[in-house]
């Protein structure tokens, strides 16, 4: 049985669209190509938009 939900959670294609950025591993953070850390780009926040997180909520109560 596949859950009600299914049929609009998942996506239906991949996206052909290159985030201007990338993980720097050494600082934990996304990176511009200048060296910047993205969240610094306030224009590519606006476009990217936000994401959101449970993961912490599930074990700690100060999230």
């Amino acid at each position: 049985m596949r859950p009600f939900t299914l049929n609009y959670a998942l996506p239906t294609g991949h996206s052909a669209a290159i985030p201007p950025y990338h993980f720097d591993v050494s600082l934990q953070l996304n990176v511009l190509p200048d060296g910047r850390p993205a969240v610094s780009d306030h224009a590519l926040l606006l476009a990217t938009g936000t994401t959101t997180s449970t993961a912490g909520s599930q074990t700690h109560f100060d999230d």
